[in-house]
């Protein structure tokens, strides 16, 4: 079942942003392929190396989306980065034929950071899933989200641990059976969206891996965004959990559960609309019975995240009511280019770049002495 997919910037997916002089993109920086140079395709962002997922993984699908949206956005292969954690999705960046790196447990988005923070001319990726991003890396995925950094984060969803052959993991229902909670979780789950949500996210979105149109969708409006984009992606494990997020992609399943949201519309999926209580709650109630003017109309462009936090609460374990797009789309300076713009303050005010004879001098400083045999 495909996602209703309804375009890009303020038509459905968000709105690029402009804030005190700043780049406006995420790639605004980035160069873009010669005029001359020939178009680029999938194969050539498609490396020579042997893809080892177990048949049936989400992460195929998503790997082919990419490989397929990547030609779209008019970069140098040389400046587009990816960078993982651990985990059976963080083998991403060795089946695409950029620039990457299969890193450290978890601190893919601080790496990120680095990379980012030193090199504008760069488009940075960041490939985790949820046991990588929400247990080992959770600190140091929402100081990336809480700091804005220029890059973009893609959660890979399947509620378990697969790596490591099935344990439960952050986003696993309560009650969930595995080798690790024989007799049902007793965790409550985190909700990715709610936290990056919470971490003050500039960009955050849901969309899932069976949808290419829409996951294309998703990511272009991700790639984009000047700042920290999360995109959640409900990816299935067909060892450790497969079809845990079967219902969504039923066709009848789906149009009644999914609620897409488009910029500048109502929330609505099934005959069902989200409106706004008399206690400032959003609820779901059937069309026919809901007053107009509570009608919640989407904006991801709101400066307060209020609205988007609520509608993320909407989603629960049994999958009946989720929001799928884009939640948040707003402008602020992105971290790496506010530290970029000290950097050229300071070098400006000390009257020009350091020169060896200022390192040899910081070097030597003023204290110094000499310690005798």
């Amino acid at each position: 079942m495909k996602l209703d997919n309804p375009g890009l910037g303020h038509s459905g997916f968000g709105h690029p942003g402009h804030t005190l002089g700043m780049p406006s993109t995420g790639t605004s920086r980035v160069p873009l392929l010669a005029p001359d140079a020939p178009a680029q395709t999938r194969k050539d962002f498609t490396s020579d190396q042997e893809v080892r997922w177990c048949p049936g993984c989400g992460d195929y699908a998503i790997l082919a989306t990419m490989q397929g949206f990547l030609p779209e956005l008019g970069l140098r292969r040389e400046n587009i980065v990816f960078i993982s954690g651990i985990g059976c999705s963080s083998r991403f960046p060795y089946y695409l034929d950029t620039y990457g790196m299969h890193s450290i447990h978890g601190r893919a988005p601080s790496i990120a950071t680095g990379l980012a923070t030193s090199r504008p001319d760069l488009s940075v990726w960041v490939i985790t899933g949820d046991g990588d991003a929400l247990s080992i890396g959770g600190n140091h995925l929402i100081h990336a989200l809480r700091r804005n950094i220029n890059i973009t984060i893609l959660l890979f969803n399947n509620e378990i641990y697969g790596l490591t052959k099935g344990q439960y993991s952050p986003t696993s229902e309560q009650g969930k059976v595995t080798k690790s909670s024989p007799l049902g979780s007793v965790d409550t789950p985190f909700n990715p969206v709610s936290l990056a949500l919470g971490a003050e996210a500039t960009f955050v979105a849901r969309t899932m891996d069976s949808d290419r149109a829409h996951l294309s969708g998703v990511l272009r409006a991700a790639a984009e965004h000047r700042g920290a984009a999360l995109v959640e992606i409900y990816q299935n494990c067909p060892i450790f959990n497969d079809g845990a997020f079967d219902v969504l992609k039923d066709r009848a399943e789906s149009q009644r559960r999914i609620f897409h949201l488009r910029a500048g519309e109502p929330i609505s999926a099934g005959g069902q609309v989200v409106i706004r209580d008399t206690d400032n709650e959003l609820r779901i109630v059937a069309e026919g019975e809901a007053d107009p003017q509570r009608i919640v109309i989407h904006d991801p462009s709101a400066a307060d995240p209020s609205t988007a936090f609520a509608l993320s609460r909407l989603s629960e374990s049994t999958l009946s009511h989720v929001p799928m797009g884009v939640f948040r789309s707003v402008s602020r300076p992105a971290y790496d280019d506010l530290v970029r713009g000290q950097v050229e303050m300071a070098v400006a005010q000390a009257g020009g770049p350091a020169t060896d004879a200022d390192l040899a001098a910081l070097l030597g400083g003023h204290d110094t002495w000499t310690v005798g045999a």
